[in-house]
């Protein structure tokens, strides 16, 4: 690890002045970037630790709605009862990642600021555009059984590692940001993450110095809420496809739908194809199937990562009709 230099603030103004200087960056429970910095993948010459920045508040709206500061931890997010009323589809994909000691750790923040956990990202030996713009993509044609079949590009195939953020997705939840000039903006976070087109190493629209102070979640959608999360084990393993669904229905008929899909993409991918197809069918199988279809039908495989287009159809599928069943 490279020698560097260390701040502690305890005022989000201070800290998004202190992250103007070159080579700053954020840190808070570190469970990502500590493990980037001992492979030297990352390499900040100063740290600035926002941990005890008072925004760990978890708080109601007068539209109904929650904001959740970004520090707030996992675990306090997942065990929150007016999360898990609310929106236990948060809290199900809080409580689907990671481990209770990683969760009592990491930030709300830090969880949509991760980074990829493709096996050639962190191989430091091997040619990586995100790591190094321009050396190539080893996962194309190399091993890529957990990478991306929606949204990729020849450049990066590398896929998102956020459960909680497919759920925000789903939820059209939105994000506050404050920048060195103290000058606050609020992105959906359908916006924030980017795919990797030709610059996989620019992987949200977050300006040099912006800090996450929030995450704002609307009203409670009507319908049931669910998330499904497929991995190789049970337990701390990132998903090789996860849906978040939302699913309103009336006399058997869908009234509404939102739809999203982990483990897929280089960002928590809504599936506005699949809502589409859903709104206004009956709540069948059918309708479900229809609405898998559509929702992979821009899927592409690269050899390994063949099978999680049907997987991801069939989770989407199951996820569904349990999400509609009364």
């Amino acid at each position: 690890m490279r020698s560097f230099t260390f701040e502690q603030v305890t005022d989000p103004n201070t800290a998004v002045a202190a992250a103007a200087a070159a080579g700053a960056k954020f840190i808070s429970g570190g469970t990502n970037l500590l493990d980037l910095m001992k492979l030297e993948i990352e390499q900040p010459a100063h740290l600035i630790d926002i941990s005890r920045l008072p925004l760990r508040d978890i708080a109601d709206l007068p539209d109904g709605g929650l904001r959740i500061g970004g520090q707030a931890l996992n675990a306090d997010v997942a065990a929150d009862e007016r999360v898990r009323t609310r929106y236990p589809v948060l809290a199900q994909a809080l409580l689907a990642g990671a481990s209770p000691q990683l969760r009592n750790k990491a930030s709300i923040a830090g969880n949509l600021l991760q980074r990829t956990r493709c096996g050639y990202f962190y191989d430091t030996a091997a040619p990586c555009n995100k790591r190094s713009p321009g050396a190539g993509c080893s996962a194309i044609g190399g091993f890529n059984r957990g990478h991306a079949i929606l949204g990729a590009s020849e450049s990066c195939i590398a896929t998102h590692p956020s459960d909680m953020a497919v759920a925000m997705i789903a939820l059209e939840a939105e994000v506050e940001l404050l920048d060195p000039k103290r000058n606050t903006r609020r992105i959906p976070l359908g916006d924030f993450h980017l795919l990797p087109n030709s610059t996989p190493h620019i992987e949200t629209v977050i300006a040099p110095g912006e800090l996450i102070t929030g995450v704002v979640l609307p009203p409670r959608p009507p319908g049931k809420q669910l998330y499904r999360k497929v991995r190789d084990r049970a337990s701390y393993e990132f998903a090789l496809v996860s849906v978040a669904a939302i699913v309103a229905t009336t006399s058997g008929t869908i009234t509404r739908a939102r739809v999203a899909l982990g483990g897929v993409s280089h960002k928590p991918w809504r599936s506005l194809e699949a809502e589409a197809v859903l709104e206004t069918r009956p709540a069948t199988i059918e309708s479900f199937r229809l609405a898998a279809d559509a929702a992979l039908a821009r899927a592409i495989g690269r050899g390994h990562n063949d099978f999680k287009i049907e997987l991801a159809k069939r989770t989407l599928i199951r996820t569904l009709e349990r999400a509609a069943a009364s």
